[in-house]
């Protein structure tokens, strides 16, 4: 199968089914990606043609695309593929979604767990569509400021709720591995929107949910 057509298979639903390793020694995933790793293996000092290096450019283009396909993927789909008229009017909270990204400043990764609250306005959405929603815009070039924003605003958007929270707790490698390299530093951010913005106390039941 042709690479192009193989990855616009993959881009349909954001899920990469094939394994990273090479299927055989002769399979080209994405001819100009490999090429651009092999050119920054031998930048690097490196032989890209030594075996344990041979097929790294077509593992590493496969998980690019990979840790970018939130790109080609669309919230207001995945909410909308699986909202259901409910009328109920407590908070919904999902907690501890893991979540994997990539530093657009280092293109290190920084991952963590996110937790995610909104308050239903006559509809409600399937729970795992929020992880899903957190993978759009997690897999993508981030800083945990914006990821944590877009998150809250596509699904107050898209949900039509009285209010949605965000707060994202995060390991940062770019820290840990380099720089000032503080390996036990965590890094949270919020992001409160409608109801949860406008009154303390609904912020502080969603806040205190976390605690527990």
């Amino acid at each position: 199968m042709p690479a192009h057509n193989k990855l616009s298979r993959l881009q349909n639903d954001g899920h990469y089914a094939d394994s990273f390793e090479p299927n055989d020694e002769r399979e080209v995933y994405d001819a100009d990606k490999e090429g651009l790793v092999r050119q920054l293996l031998g930048r690097l000092v490196e032989d890209p043609d030594r075996e344990g290096l041979k097929r790294t450019p077509l593992r590493v283009a496969k998980a690019l695309d990979f840790l970018t396909s939130g790109y080609r993927m669309s919230a207001e789909a995945i909410i909308k593929n699986a909202l259901f008229e409910e009328d109920v009017r407590e908070m919904v909270i999902v907690r501890d979604i893991e979540f994997y990204s990539l530093c657009e400043h280092h293109m290190l990764p920084f991952f963590g767990h996110a937790h995610v609250g909104y308050l239903p306005n006559g509809k409600v959405v399937g729970l795992s569509k929020i992880a899903r929603v957190v993978d759009v815009f997690a897999r993508r070039l981030q800083v945990q400021e914006r990821l944590t924003s877009q998150v809250a605003d596509a699904l107050m958007q898209h949900l039509g709720a009285h209010g949605v929270a965000v707060v994202m707790e995060a390991s940062h490698t770019c820290m840990m591995m380099r720089g000032v390299q503080k390996q036990s530093s965590t890094t949270i951010s919020s992001a409160m929107r409608g109801t949860f913005e406008s009154d303390a106390r609904t912020r502080a039941e969603f806040m205190g949910f976390l605690e527990r």
